[in-house]
């Protein structure tokens, strides 16, 4: 009798890849479990204090109106629109900073539950996203607050900031995956992943503005911010809560570079998935 033939690299690719989206699909099916995961790591984080989880909201809401007040001062920026600017800045970048940070530690931090809890590995990252998106609707009470102090000329567009947010999320899911692997695997890569992160705020419009360069739309330094991704990030968010019109080159962009990223997802979740238990 002829021995059994081994599977061809194709259909194991196929197999190995509706097993990472399988991992997705059930990870997202145990809702329960990451939720109540990811509001136990905030209540754990401020345990004991006074405040809460409102200290989330005190330390963005001091570092944003110190450095919105004094670097409107700097750039000779009025106040009321720069200290909004500044304000919702910060908070999506926060966002995006903790999704990259936390993300990249999202399976060495929970090395135990991985070993002995048998759930999927992306129950973890929606776990973090979670915990994120708790952070963020904290952080966006600043926003209402200084809306109501100085009022901003919005419309119909605001609305969206939802499938902005969405967006948000879902990038957020795939950096934790691709980082968090990775750094598993190699961990150097975290130390390096901190120093490039505050490179790239320092580089992105975040507690600055791009007034000054937008008379020009071929000007070389636009074509420097614009070649920045979170550039694009913070236009299709920011611009909506602060009544700005958002050119849908920025969301073209955005959409470019998140659907690189779920792929990019998939292909290290279907190559690594089984050696993260090992790794962590």
């Amino acid at each position: 009798m002829l021995a059994e033939q081994p599977p061809v690299a194709g259909q194991q690719a196929a197999r190995s890849t509706r097993r990472a989206i399988g991992d997705l699909r059930a990870g997202l099916g145990q809702r329960e479990l990451w939720a109540h995961l990811g509001w136990q790591d905030i209540k754990q984080r401020y345990r004991r204090s006074v405040l809460g989880p409102l200290w989330i909201t005190l330390a963005t809401a001091v570092t944003a109106a110190a450095m919105g007040l004094l670097y409107s001062q700097l750039f000779h920026q009025d106040v009321s629109t720069f200290l909004p600017h500044v304000t919702l800045g910060l908070i999506f970048w926060n966002f995006i900073q903790q999704s990259i940070l936390e993300g990249s530690v999202v399976f060495t931090s929970n090395d135990g539950l991985i070993k002995q809890v048998p759930a999927p590995l992306s129950v973890h990252v929606y776990r973090l996203v979670w915990r994120q998106l708790i952070i963020f609707t904290h952080n966006i009470v600043i926003y209402l607050v200084i809306m109501a102090i100085y009022p901003q000329p919005v419309d119909a567009t605001i609305l969206l900031i939802i499938p902005g947010l969405t967006i948000f999320m879902i990038n957020a899911v795939w950096a934790s995956i691709v980082f968090g692997i990775l750094c598993t695997r190699l961990r150097d890569l975290s130390q390096l992943l901190t120093t490039a992160v505050l490179l790239v705020f320092y580089l992105t419009p975040v507690i600055w503005t791009t007034h000054d360069i937008h008379g020009n739309r071929h000007s070389t330094r636009l074509r420097l911010v614009e070649i920045n991704p979170m550039f694009h990030y913070l236009e299709i968010t920011r611009g909506p809560l602060t009544g700005q019109h958002v050119q849908a080159y920025h969301w073209w962009i955005v959409l470019g570079c998140t659907t690189l990223g779920c792929t990019a997802a998939v292909l290290v979740l279907r190559n690594y998935r089984s050696r993260v238990a090992y790794w962590v």
